[in-house]
């Protein structure tokens, strides 16, 4: 009877992949009763399960599941050559029911409708706007760092434990709530992550775990970047998939707090995007406009990125490149690349938009 049952989980893989396959098609039909369906319910559910525990327990299930895994093949590879059907029958039974798991609770979500539609906004933009909407950025940017700091070249050193953003993030969400009533966040599950090191090592700042509906962040990463982080992955948290949607709501989360360090991590998230982008296309405009940025800002940019070069390996491709396919096996077809493609919903909002 148990191995009939295996035979069976094993099998549903292959109906599970074509259903999964034909609702990618229909994304309205997925915004509609999944996404702002049962997800929010599901959710909800698994952050008041697990929001209160204040380790990560999802790092706890990995761990776990990483220690069971090598073991049972440590036991089992000699039946690959002596029990070879039922070997194969425990392992996609095993993949199914992950499959299953991972669809249901969160991974649907990949093929919702775009955020641009469901906001009204255009999906392109000119090199002109690119550069109006920048241009505002860095007036806001700069407005923000000088209220700060009387001195435009000195770098915002965000003064709160990491703790303590991890509190905060709810405000942000409260306020922006009041614009899209459907990014409505209660009950947060939001921990340091248990692996920051090797996250780090990996090339990540946090993620979301699909099965515990937890948002990991990395502990080790500048306090500068940490509440935009935190913002992001809990956009992750309310269905949006997609890398550059995330980025995109979280930079709203962000700069709709009340806290200006929190405005301000979140403008200048914004700024190093469009300004990312401005040089992709034109490096000596990149030179003459990043001249009007505070040297103080472009200190912090600089901190960013000497911190993830101190933890370059020959590992890191590697990590980045599998999560990279991963991506694209689930509607984002740039893969890694898909988190600059925030610049589109930032032109096309804030063009509009007063900051």
């Amino acid at each position: 009877m148990l191995k009939h049952k295996k035979l069976i989980f094993a099998l549903s893989i292959i109906p599970q992949y074509l259903l999964i396959k034909w609702l990618s098609n229909y994304p309205e039909f997925i915004e509609r009763y999944y996404s702002n369906g049962i997800y929010p319910y599901i959710s909800k559910l698994f952050r008041l399960m697990l929001g209160w525990i204040p380790f990560s327990f999802g790092d706890l299930v990995y761990a776990f599941a990483i220690i069971y895994i090598v073991r049972w093949i440590f036991k089992n590879f000699k039946r690959i050559k002596t029990d070879t059907k039922n070997w194969f029958i425990d392992v996609f039974s095993a993949i199914s029911i992950v499959y299953f798991a991972f669809h249901l609770f969160w991974g649907l979500n990949y093929y919702r409708l775009p955020l641009y539609k469901s906001l009204g906004l255009k999906s392109e933009y000119t090199t002109e706007q690119l550069i109006e909407v920048t241009k505002k950025l860095i007036e806001k940017s700069n407005t923000i760092h000088s209220n700060i700091i009387k001195n435009d070249s000195l770098p915002i050193d965000i003064p709160y434990s990491k703790r303590d953003i991890l509190n905060m993030v709810l405000l942000g969400y409260n306020n922006l709530e009041k614009e899209f009533p459907h990014l409505e966040y209660s009950s947060k599950s939001i921990k340091k992550s248990l692996f920051s090191l090797p996250l780090t090592y990996m090339g990540f700042s946090g993620y979301l775990n699909p099965l515990t509906n937890e948002s990991q962040v990395d502990a080790l990463i500048p306090t500068y970047i940490f509440p935009t982080t935190t913002t992001h992955e809990v956009a992750h948290q309310l269905g949006y998939a997609a890398e550059n949607e995330a980025n995109f709501i979280g930079c709203l989360a962000a700069i709709n707090h009340d806290d200006i360090y929190f405005k301000y991590s979140g403008y200048t998230f914004a700024l190093r995007f469009c300004l990312n982008e401005i040089y992709r296309r034109d490096e000596a405009l990149f030179d003459s406009i990043t001249k009007t940025v505070n040297k103080g800002i472009l200190k912090n940019y600089e901190d960013m990125r000497t911190f993830w070069d101190n933890y370059e390996n020959p590992a890191e491709p590697l990590f980045k490149k599998s999560y990279s396919t991963f991506l694209k096996a689930n509607k984002q077809s740039k893969g890694m690349e898909s988190y600059s493609y925030v610049v589109a919903l930032f032109v096309n909002y804030f063009e509009k938009e007063s900051i």
